[in-house]
C-alpha cells in the first residue's frame, strides 16, 4: 500500500521555486486575459472572472494530488486512459464543432476538451507501460508506437494536429529517457521525415493554408495570412519597454484575433515589450528547470519518465505557442501554459505541476 504525505510532509519539501513560477505565470496571464477580454454581457472582466476561477479549482486538484501522491495517481493509469480514450471515441462522434473542428463536449455552462486531460493520461500510461515493458525490447517498443498512433489517429480525426504533435514528443522524449537505442530513434525521427508528403495529403485545406501562409503571409493577407499579419505587428510595436498595461491597440481595437486565447503572448508583448517578455520566458524556462531537475534526481523509472513526459509537453507548447505569435512558426492555436484563457488546458497545466511537485516531494522525503 502506497503512503500518501502528510502536509507537514509536504511543506518541508515542497519545491518552492516552481511553485513561485507556477503562480507568478499565472497571475501574469490572468492579468493579460483581463486587457485581451472583449466585453462580454455588459463587463471586459468576464474571460479574466471565468479564468480566475478555473485557477482556483486547478489549486483544488493541485493541492489533492499533493495530498495523494503521484504513486496512486500512476496506479489509476489504466483506467484514467481507457476513459479518455472512450471520451475521443464519442468525442468524434458526437462532439461541439467550432471553427471546423470537433474537439470539445459542449456541457452548457463549460466546454470540456479531452485531449487536453488525455495529455496527463498519455503521458501515465507510456510512463508504466516503459517499465513493465521496456521500449529496448521488440514487444515494449511496438507497445508504445501501437498506443501512441492509435491515440493520435483519434486526435487527428477532430483534427487537432497542435495536440497530435504534442503527443508525439511526449512519446519520443519518454522513450529516450526509457533507453530506448539511439538507432532506433533515429530511425523514427528519419521515418517521421520522408512521411512529411503524406501528412500533406491529409491534412484539411486550412490547415494547409495555415502551412502556406507561414512562409508567406501575404498571400493571403485578408485570410489566413491576416493573423499572423496582426500578431507580428503587435509583438513588434511594444518595443523594449512596451505601451503599458490596457494600452494595447492591436486587441483592443479588435484588430488581433483570439486575443486572450491564442495570440494571448502577442497581446503580453505589445503592453510589456522585450523586457517583460524576456521576464515571461525565463520563467517558463526556470520551471523547466526545475521539472528536469525532477526528473533526473528521482530514483523512481516511472517517476522520471513522467516527470520527462510532462517537461517536453510543457517545453513543446510554449515554444510553438511563442513562435506562432511571433511569426516563427506555423499557427496550431496551441494555448500558452498557464496564460491562455481556457479551462481544460488550465486544469491539465495545473494537475501535471501537481504530479511533478508530488515526485519532487517523495524524492526528498527519500520514499522514491
Amino acid at each position: 500500500m502506497v503512503e500518501s504525505s502528510g502536509w507537514s510532509e509536504i511543506r518541508s519539501n515542497l519545491d518552492w521555486i516552481m511553485l513561485f513560477c507556477t503562480l507568478a505565470l499565472f497571475g501574469l496571464g490572468l492579468s493579460t486575459v483581463y486587457s485581451a477580454s472583449p466585453v462580454i454581457r455588459g463587463a471586459s472582466y468576464y474571460y479574466a472572472v471565468r479564468q480566475l476561477v478555473w485557477g482556483g479549482i486547478g489549486a483544488v486538484f493541485y493541492l489533492a494530488i499533493l495530498r495523494i501522491g503521484y504513486k496512486k495517481i500512476l496506479s489509476v493509469a489504466v483506467p484514467f486512459f481507457a476513459l479518455i480514450v472512450i471520451l475521443l471515441i464519442y468525442l468524434d462522434l458526437a462532439g461541439y464543432t467550432a471553427k471546423g473542428a470537433q474537439r470539445w463536449f459542449d456541457l452548457g455552462f463549460v466546454r470540456f476538451q479531452p485531449s487536453e486531460h488525455g495529455k496527463i493520461a498519455f503521458t501515465l500510461i507510456l510512463s508504466v507501460l516503459c517499465v513493465k515493458l521496456p521500449p529496448d525490447t521488440v514487444k515494449g517498443f511496438f507497445s508504445v508506437l501501437g498506443i501512441s498512433f492509435f491515440t493520435v489517429g483519434l486526435i487527428m480525426l477532430q483534427p487537432d494536429l497542435g495536440s497530435s504533435i504534442i503527443y508525439l514528443v511526449i512519446m519520443f522524449t519518454i522513450l529516450f529517457v526509457a533507453g530506448t537505442p539511439y538507432k532506433i530513434l533515429s530511425g523514427m525521427a528519419a521515418a517521421g521525415a520522408a512521411s512529411l508528403p503524406l501528412l500533406w495529403s491529409v491534412l484539411r485545406p486550412y490547415q494547409r493554408m495555415r502551412l502556406l501562409v507561414f512562409f508567406d503571409p501575404w498571400i493571403d493577407p485578408q485570410g489566413a495570412g491576416y493573423n499572423v499579419i496582426q500578431s507580428r505587428i503587435a509583438v513588434g510595436s511594444g518595443g523594449l519597454l512596451g505601451k503599458g498595461f490596457l494600452r494595447g491597440t492591436q486587441g483592443k481595437l479588435h484588430f488581433l484575433p483570439e486575443p486572450h486565447t491564442d495570440f494571448i503572448f502577442s497581446v503580453f508583448s505589445e503592453e510589456f515589450g522585450f523586457v517583460g517578455c524576456a521576464v515571461v520566458l525565463l520563467l517558463f524556462a526556470v520551471l523547466l528547470w526545475r521539472i528536469i531537475s525532477t526528473a533526473r534526481y528521482s530514483r523512481d523509472m516511472q517517476a522520471k519518465l513522467l516527470a520527462a513526459g510532462i517537461a517536453a509537453w510543457i517545453w513543446f507548447q510554449v515554444l510553438e505557442s511563442v513562435a506562432m505569435s511571433m511569426g516563427l512558426a506555423p499557427v496550431t492555436g496551441l494555448p500558452l501554459p498557464l496564460f491562455s484563457y481556457g479551462g481544460s488546458a488550465m486544469l491539465s497545466v495545473l494537475m501535471a505541476l501537481a504530479i511533478v511537485q508530488s515526485i519532487a516531494i517523495m524524492s526528498k522525503e527519500g520514499r522514491y
